[in-house]
């Protein structure tokens, strides 16, 4: 009997692929929305971080094998935490986005990044060393997006003048929060796209077969 492990229905890359296609969707509505206010920032990410998480809690089962779930369900439950908690449509002002956004980008940017580091520096095939990287490389631009976060004050408004235009704009903290989710979001949603659609050899093993933990 072959001692070969059965390839799952589900692997990585529909992780990434699901992933890819979420945070594409929220970097559109951003993107195409003439409002970038705290109410739709904070719409846009609970939808974006529910259905993440969903997809990550889906994926600890049905992608994961055992002892290789934590990363994913880590990320999963405080995304679908962030989610909820930005969901309450009463309580969508500046601060809650800057909040919420901030501190999901902080604990899942650090968790994914640990987990890629970790899965990458013990994997033995070049696939699953290259899906560790790419969790590793997510994990990154999140850091990167809190990290950003963090240095837009709340409370900033510049007003300035548009001559062609005839009106004068005010450029506020939270349009460039948002902004700044739209463009991670954008940069995630390329990324995972690639790497999902990148030709992997059917002869090597998957990253769920490997024993440390990892995510994708």
């Amino acid at each position: 009997m072959s001692s070969t492990p059965e390839p799952r229905t589900f692997e990585v890359r529909h992780v990434q692929m699901a992933r890819a296609a979420f945070a594409a969707l929220a970097a559109l509505m951003i993107t195409f929305s003439p409002d970038h206010s705290a109410s739709v920032g904070l719409s846009v990410f609970s939808g974006f971080a529910i259905a993440t998480g969903i997809v990550l809690l889906l994926a600890s089962w049905l992608v994961y094998a055992a002892g290789t779930r934590w990363p994913a369900i880590t990320l999963g439950v405080f995304a679908a935490i962030a989610g909820m908690a930005s969901g309450i449509a009463g309580l969508r002002t500046a601060t809650l986005f800057f909040s919420v956004v901030i501190s999901w980008a902080l604990v899942t940017g650090l968790v994914e990044t640990i987990a890629g580091w970790l899965g990458r520096k013990r994997a033995t095939s070049t696939v699953v060393k290259n899906e560790f990287r790419d969790s590793l490389t997510v994990g990154i631009l999140t850091l990167a997006l809190g990290v950003a976060l963090l240095f837009v004050p709340v409370q900033y408004a510049l007003q300035y003048y548009i001559e062609d235009a005839g009106q004068t704009f005010t450029l506020t903290g939270i349009t460039i929060g948002v902004g700044l989710l739209g463009a991670y979001a954008a940069l995630v949603a390329v990324f995972l796209a690639i790497a999902a659609l990148s030709p992997r050899p059917a002869s090597v093993e998957s990253a769920q077969t490997e024993k440390p933990g990892g995510t994708a």
